[in-house]
């Protein structure tokens, strides 16, 4: 029996919840891609889940099978009907997809929220192979309002690998709204389950923290940027955490795509594959130059793929997200029959990497933009205030463009904390860091470090006013989002 037939005939997961489990299986014959002219359901619903053993009422998109988010194959339309099951109004995002701006799914541009009970419809190409997600443009997003969306190369059925897919999140009990009103409100201190790490100095924690390779001139090194705005409850893959984690059942030799998103409202995670050495064959649905390690780091809103070859003999493979700067960590196992399964604490014995710009600056696009002088630079400053809680993207040029045109973006972090700056409906190129130039990775969402300055570069052929923001939801919640508007659009 080849692989192809194994993955078709006997793959189960042991222990997965019910809502993961169809999404998680390639060529079962569990996802029947739909044709290109068949309209998709998609539901955002309220549901329970059991966290640290207690209930936890939280939201979920799922389609008309009952699978959460959705999975296209490439040339396929995005024909779908979005239906708004709760008691009140949201919206979806469509993030790594280039839809037409007035469905791209932030609320007022230019359409408004779903109300309770409406049904929109969304009919657009799916575009190129790659690992997307969708999402609440709002604090819902932070109640799990978010979902896996997959567009498979055409060719994938004959690819000798399985398919597993990894939504990771931070949990709270708390509501996202009170999260934020505490957030503004303190000055310091913990309260409840929020650490504020002593916001002093704008937020700069004096714990002599690694700088994580940041060149912060003029400044101690043993004063460290504000990681985490707040310890939560939870952190999970797939809804679940190490406590009761996700059992893939793999092949023994077999090969492995993982397909991790960080759907995380405010923390960033590095990926650990543990014994396994991986291969990095995509950042935000773009291929890159392949790339081995064991530990791959990602922020909020980004998107990575990783080859696994699994050893021959029957054992179990954690893979971890660990969360930046804390011991917490989540993630799922792969294993092989007859396996031996070992619990895996929610707390490692140290913290996790800091995210800097050094993973980055290795990263080359597989397809990068064409060599061309920019028709326009555009400087924006990130800035921040961690007492008052107030975020601000400020440029002293209106962020306007030409259809046509090839546009660099230089944004320069002037606070104390990392944002992950995420452009809606363009792909953009990394080409320097820290005044460095180089031809880098094709991404939608990159990370900025504290005092640190990432230039990109992007062709303005998709016209709309395109939101442009922190993925970290409390700041752009608090002032860290403005748009890229082409000429012609209000």
């Amino acid at each position: 029996m080849n692989r192809r037939q194994f993955l078709g005939s006997t793959i189960l997961a042991v222990g997965l919840a019910p809502q993961f489990m169809p999404r998680t299986i390639v060529g079962s014959g569990m996802i029947t891609p739909a044709a290109a002219t068949e309209q998709r359901i998609l539901r955002i619903v309220g549901r329970s889940l059991d966290i640290n053993g207690k209930a936890a009422s939280v939201f979920g998109l799922f389609d008309g099978a009952g699978n959460p988010g959705l999975t296209f194959t490439e040339g396929d339309q995005f024909s779908v009907a979005l239906i708004n099951k709760l008691s009140e109004p949201t919206l979806i995002h469509w993030h790594g997809m280039r839809p037409p701006f007035d469905q791209d799914g932030v609320p007022g541009m230019p359409l408004q929220m779903l109300s309770a009970g409406e049904m929109r419809h969304y009919d657009f190409p799916v575009g190129a192979a790659g690992t997307h997600w969708m999402h609440a443009h709002t604090l819902q997003e932070q109640n799990l309002l978010a979902a896996p969306l997959i567009v498979r190369a055409k060719d994938a059925a004959k690819a000798d690998e399985q398919e597993v897919v990894i939504l990771l999140h931070d949990f709270s009990f708390t509501p996202a709204e009170e999260l934020l009103a505490h957030l503004q409100k303190s000055s310091g201190g913990t309260m409840g389950n929020m650490d504020m790490k002593g916001m002093t100095m704008g937020g700069m924690g004096m714990k002599g923290m690694s700088m994580g390779g940041m060149g912060m001139k003029g400044m101690p090194m043993n004063m460290a940027m504000d990681l985490n705005d707040i310890d939560y409850d939870a952190y999970l893959a797939n809804d679940r955490t190490l406590d009761d984690p996700e059992i893939v059942k793999v092949e023994r030799g077999g090969h492995v795509r993982l397909r991790i998103i960080n759907g995380a409202a405010s923390t960033a995670f590095t990926i650990d594959t543990g014994e396994l050495e991986g291969t990095l064959l995509a950042v935000d649905g773009q291929e890159i130059e392949p790339l081995r390690g064991h530990r791959f780091p990602m922020t909020m809103g980004q998107r990575i793929d990783i080859g696994l070859t699994l050893t021959p003999e029957s054992k179990a493979f954690p893979i971890l997200a660990l969360r930046q700067g804390a011991r917490e960590r989540t993630g799922l196992i792969l294993a092989s029959a007859g396996a031996p399964i070992t619990k895996i604490p929610s707390k490692a014995a140290e913290n996790g990497p800091v995210l800097d710009l050094d993973f980055e600056a290795g990263l080359r696009a597989e397809k990068p933009l064409s060599n061309k002088a920019p028709d326009r630079t555009l400087q924006v400053m990130l800035m921040g205030d961690m007492m008052a809680y107030q975020w601000a993207l400020t440029s002293s040029t209106p962020l306007t463009v030409r259809n046509g045109e090839r546009v660099h973006v230089v944004m320069m972090n002037h606070s104390m904390m990392a944002h992950p700056m995420h452009l809606h409906g363009h792909p953009f190129q990394v080409i320097e860091i820290n005044g460095a130039p180089f031809s880098g990775a094709l991404r939608d969402t990159v990370h900025i470090p504290p005092m640190s300055i990432v230039k990109i570069a992007f062709d303005a052929d998709h016209p709309g006013k395109w939101a442009f923001h922190c993925h970290h939801l409390f700041h752009m919640a608090s002032g860290m989002m403005s748009f890229m508007t082409y000429d012609g659009f209000a």
